[in-house]
């Protein structure tokens, strides 16, 4: 006899399978192909094969004569990698004030520039803003300018006696030599405020160089660089924003107004969640540009004062093309390579949207738990507790 409290939906039509690889879609897929081969090819020549040759270089010792693939060239493992991390000498040192100076570049520009591009964003598609084409030009002019032009102004505003020091010679304030200050920020304030080095960080450090060091903070000198960044790259990131805050729809906004949120509470609750997509990009093309800067230090200070602006990207350009030592210089690379990749899966972790998974898809409902207990008078099942479950109910 069968159990009133289950219900056993009636067989579906059985659907006919359509040969894969065959008539109009097969036909499509194998044009599609065809279009993208080309593109297959050149990637393929250009940057793969490429990427494998730097791959062997970082494990071998070619020093930069002849072809890296002929028998003269010996495999040796991961002994670049080594004398990079755990080398103890000038190449570890070099390494890790490399690090330490370009992870004080990363910690300052990608949130400030994340920061001013979102408000500059929002201020520029406000409906009551007169010349808003105007001031999105203007903001964005900085990014299509070379950045070598770009460098070469700076240098000139931050030198002794550019205009940033006469504006502040103007306030009574004596400013430094920009780009001739070694010192870290943070010590310069620890200084100010009589603060001396702790002997626990004056020890053993990380890479090469003392945790003191690590916590200096950056350069004087990096400080300008930082300044640079975020004054060239805000405006594309805003750019971003922008279209993002375009896709948003009005009726979202009203009704928040509606339920008496304020243009903060809009904005916190209602605007940034739906910009997390957008977020994400700018923060991973920020990781990722910040991570690789070189031509501005090139340009620049390469790697002066005493090292301080000395970036991997820079340091890997030296060992490979002014050291020719082209393992070290490849190790290095692929090292950056890896910082990138780990960093940019952490924010994508942090980013990542948090819904509640979906109920797991039911074809037979059982009655309510317990025994009898979804039943109606004299026994009978409820038609409420027997009704399938239907997709759209597992959607919600």
């Amino acid at each position: 006899m069968t159990s009133p409290d289950v219900f056993v939906p009636a067989s579906l039509p059985t659907v006919p399978r359509r040969r894969r690889g065959g008539g109009v879609r097969g036909r499509e897929a194998a044009a599609g192909w065809l279009f993208v081969a080309p593109m297959l090819v050149i990637l393929g020549l250009f940057l793969v094969v490429p990427v494998l040759m730097a791959a062997w270089v970082s494990v071998s010792d070619w020093n930069g004569r002849g072809s890296p693939l002929s028998s003269s060239v010996g495999f040796v493992g991961a002994e670049n990698y080594r004398d990079l991390v755990a080398g103890g000498g000038l190449a570890t040192q070099d390494f890790g004030i490399s690090l330490r100076n370009n992870a004080w570049y990363v910690f300052l520009v990608v949130p400030i520039q994340t920061a001013l591009s979102l408000f500059l964003a929002v201020m520029v598609s406000r409906k009551v803003l007169r010349g808003r084409g105007f001031f999105r030009t203007a903001f964005y002019f900085p990014s299509v300018t070379s950045s070598v032009a770009i460098t070469v102004l700076f240098l000139f505003l931050f030198s002794a006696s550019g205009a940033v020091n006469r504006l502040l010679e103007a306030l009574s304030v004596n400013g430094p030599n920009w780009l001739a200050d070694p010192r870290g920020v943070v010590h310069v304030v620890l200084g100010a405020l009589g603060v001396d080095a702790p002997a626990v960080l004056t020890g053993n450090g990380f890479v090469g160089i003392p945790w003191w060091q690590w916590v200096a903070g950056p350069s004087v000198a990096m400080c300008v660089f930082i300044t640079m960044a975020v004054f060239t790259t805000s405006g594309t990131f805003m750019l971003l924003f922008i279209a993002a805050l375009q896709a948003i729809a009005g009726d979202v906004e009203e009704a928040a107004t509606m339920d008496g949120a304020t243009s903060w509470q809009r904005f916190w609750h209602v605007t940034l969640p739906m910009l997390r997509p957008t977020l994400f990009t700018v923060i991973t093309l920020g990781l990722i540009g910040t991570w690789q800067v070189f031509d501005q230090i090139y340009t620049g200070t390469q790697g002066g004062p005493t090292k301080t602006t000395l970036t991997p990207a820079y340091l890997s350009y030296q060992a490979s093309f002014e050291s020719q030592q082209w393992g070290r210089g490849a190790a290095i690379a692929f090292v950056l390579f890896a910082i990138i990749v780990v960093l940019t899966l952490l924010q994508r972790l942090i980013l990542r949207e948090r819904d509640t998974p979906p109920r797991r898809r039911r074809d037979v409902l059982v009655g309510v738990a317990g025994a009898g207990g979804a039943r109606g008078a004299g026994g009978a099942p409820d038609a409420g507790a027997v009704a399938p479950t239907t997709g759209t109910e597992d959607r919600r």
